[in-house]
């Protein structure tokens, strides 16, 4: 399914979303390695949102696109951070587009912080190129230790 994508990009899920004192700390991670993307509150509280299934009464901004998706019978497939340079992440939304005309797949350049929340939406795949995952350092222990904190 990921063609020739296989190896060089790994599946992460988001295992955290905890405020910082200038926004959010987004932990992301696999079963081995957890890595932190900062985001802004407003997109921080987003995700945690849309992670707790808290239901809103206006669509929020990834509530709108996912809703021309929608309408324009384009899927999201899945999204990929794909680099990082200076603390600054990068990442790529694909996308599906069907119609009379045939398929088309585009990959769009997002900021990772839109790109996840679009996929928890959706509920589709987020992964990181391996590149990227194995120059961040590993903070699962320190969201374990944030977690314990929490109970």
């Amino acid at each position: 399914m990921l063609g020739g994508m296989n190896s060089s990009v790994v599946r992460v899920s988001v295992k955290g979303v905890m405020p910082t004192s200038n926004g959010c700390a987004l932990f992301l991670g696999t079963g081995e390695k957890t890595f932190i993307i900062y985001v802004d509150a407003s997109i921080g509280n987003a995700i945690s949102m849309i992670i707790n299934g808290v239901q809103r009464e206006r669509p929020m901004t990834h509530d709108l696109i996912g809703n021309i998706f929608l309408g324009m019978g384009i899927e999201l497939q899945r999204i990929v951070i794909n680099d990082v340079r200076e603390r600054t992440f990068f990442a790529r939304v694909i996308l599906r587009m069907e119609n009379e005309l045939g398929s088309k797949i585009v990959e769009i350049d997002s900021r990772p912080s839109d790109a996840i929340a679009l996929a928890l939406r959706e509920d589709k795949p987020i992964f990181v190129h391996r590149s990227v995952l194995e120059s961040e350092e590993d903070m699962s222990e320190l969201l374990e230790r944030i977690l314990k904190e929490q109970d």
